[in-house]
Parts: C-alpha cells; structure tokens; sequence
C-alpha cells in the first residue's frame, strides 16, 4: 500500500511538469473561418436572379425596350392630335416627316403620294399615312397595344389554365393522367386555323374571337412543360414528409409544387408572349384578324403589303416594329431563363 502511494506522488510530480496553463496561450488575430461566412450577408433567392439578370445585357435592354414600348402605346395615341380612324383622302399615303430630321431622306416627307405642299406644307406626320389618309404614328402605336393585349390576355388565361391541367395531371398520375392526356392530344390535334374558322362561324371577327382561339390551343404547351416539372418534383423528400403529415394533395400541389416551378413558369410564358403576337399578326394578315377601323401590327402589315412597290414605308414601318419587340421578347425570356436557372447556360 505503501509502495502505490508513492507511485501515485511520483505520477503527479512527473505530471506536474507538462501540465497546461492559461499563459502557455497567446491568442493571436488571425480570422476564422467561421468569423469570414458570419460577415457575409446573407441573400434571397429572387436577390440572386435579380443578380444574375443584372448581369445579362441583352435581357436587360430588351426589357427596356418592351417598358418603352408599352408607354409609347398608350401616350402617343393620347398625345397626338390624329386619331387611328380619322380618314382624310386628302393627306392620302404621306410619306414620314419629322421636324428637325428634314435633312435625312427617310424623314423629309419625299417619296408619297401625295407631298407636303400648299396647305400641308407645315404638316408633320412622324410615320406618313396609310391610303386612307390616317397617321400612320397613331395607328402603330394603337395597333402594337392592340398587339400586346391580345398576347397579354390569351397568356395569362393560357397560363392559368395550364398550370391547373398540368399539376392535376403530372401529381395523381395515374387513371387521371392518361385521361388528361388523351383529351389533351385530342386538342392539340386540331389545327388552330381551324379551331378560328369555325369560330368566326359563330362569332364575329374582331379581338375577342381571336383571345378565345388563342386560348383553346394555346395552353397545351403550358401544360405539358408543368406536367413535367411535377413529375420530377413530387418523388422529393419534402413532398414525401407533408403527405406522411396528411396533408391533401391539393395543399401540396398548391403549397410545395407550386412555388418550386414557378420560375419554370415564368420563363415559358415569357417565350408564350412573342409567339401569341405573331400569331395574332398571322391571323390578320390572312384576313381573319381585327376588323377594320380597328388596327393592330398584323392588319398594318396586311394593309401595306397591298402598296408596297408604290409606298414601302407602309409595310416596312409596322414590320420594323413588330420585329423589335418579338426580339425584346426573346432576349427577355432567355435572360430570365438564365437567371432562374443558371445551369441551363452551361447545357
């Protein structure tokens, strides 16, 4: 017994010398990393696209020229002292004046049918006249409003309608699948020309027939694209946890699925926008568009196609104008595409 307490003394002063003391340490200030992700702000989701859409010139200039375009759409009409029906045979297809670019060929009001003289000669029409003798300024602007509601309205309903089909469709599967997708096939099948005609038997033409047949068809690819989102969204664990919870498959349909596709949603109706104009522009150039004195970009194109070997600027003007917002249209869409989903860029 002895003999184990002095071990146990000669233990302790052995330790003693390699024992471990406050003043042994000098703290130094060297940054952790802890201290560096602690200092980092942290951000949102729609920061980052906001971010990454930023940094996107291309999608960046062409929302600005779709925000000009929409003003110039509404102000221009109310600011001008023409109206787009007001028909003076008198000023009859003038070519484009503008005061202070005189001195450029395209805009000294040279090239007409009829010139700026005599009583006309302190008249300015920015963009000349149709055959009819209206301004051509008024009636672009009123016509590409006309063009933008009509997308406007025929994707917003389009895209309603699709989201609802497309999230029934893709979460219950099943039975219910495959007779969402038959039907939807049966659809799609029919010619939208087609789908118009018959319309236009039992309605008139003008601007509401053409937001139904857009409406009739143009949902399916809405559709499809979310069908697909769902399918690949409601295996995950988090919708697997609200269905152990009992939660309905509405409320996770509309709570959980939902919200984790919407920026898939956003880009396709963005891409939906210009395709509805030009499809609304198609239509009225085949003559089954908004009627007369009424205007959009398509019956202007129509409308000057029929002088385009005497008058070219009457054609060329609306088809200029057209083509820069569909441009815009798709610049947008793509630079939103890349900013929700920065992965599809490297594809």
């Amino acid at each position: 017994m002895a003999k184990l307490v002095e071990n146990q003394k000669q233990l302790d002063e052995f330790l003693e010398g390699y024992r471990i003391l406050d003043q042994d340490y000098e703290l130094i200030d060297i940054p952790t990393r802890l201290d560096h992700e602690a200092a980092v702000p942290g951000t949102t989701f729609l920061h980052d696209v906001w971010v990454r859409f930023k940094s996107n010139k291309g999608a960046l200039i062409g929302g600005i020229i779709i925000l000009i375009f929409i003003i110039l759409s509404f102000v221009c009409p109310m600011l001008s002292k023409y109206t787009f029906d007001a028909v003076n045979t008198a000023e009859q297809s003038m070519a484009p004046r503008v005061p202070g670019l005189e001195w450029i060929s395209w805009f000294n009001g040279q090239g007409g049918i009829r010139p700026y003289e005599g009583d006309y000669a302190n008249v300015y029409h920015f963009f000349g006249t149709d055959v009819l003798g209206r301004d051509l300024w008024v009636r672009c602007w009123e016509g590409c409003r006309i063009s933008l509601f009509v997308a406007g309205t025929a994707v917003l309903v389009n895209v309603f309608i699709g989201i609802l089909y497309g999230m029934i469709s893709g979460y219950f599967g099943g039975i219910v699948d495959s007779i969402m997708q038959r039907f939807q096939e049966i659809v799609n099948s029919i010619p939208t020309l087609v789908i118009l005609t018959l319309l236009l038997l039992i309605m008139k033409p003008g601007l509401y027939t053409i937001i139904v047949a857009l409406i009739l068809t143009e949902w399916i690819g809405m559709a499809r694209v979310t069908r697909a989102q769902v399918l690949k969204i409601k295996e995950e664990e988090f919708i697997l946890a609200s269905r152990t919870l009992g939660a309905s498959g509405f409320f996770i349909i509309f709570k959980k699925v939902l919200p984790n596709i919407f920026g898939q949603i956003i880009i396709m109706a963005m891409f939906s926008i210009p395709n509805a104009i030009f499809y609304e522009a198609f239509l009225a150039m085949v003559g089954l568009g908004i009627p007369a004195p009424q205007a959009s970009l398509g019956s202007l194109i129509n409308d000057g196609f029929k002088s385009i070997l005497v008058t070219p600027f009457q054609v060329f003007i609306p088809v200029v104008i057209l083509g820069i917002l569909m441009l815009s249209f798709n610049l947008l869409a793509d630079g939103l595409r890349d900013a929700f989903d920065p992965k599809m860029k490297e594809m």
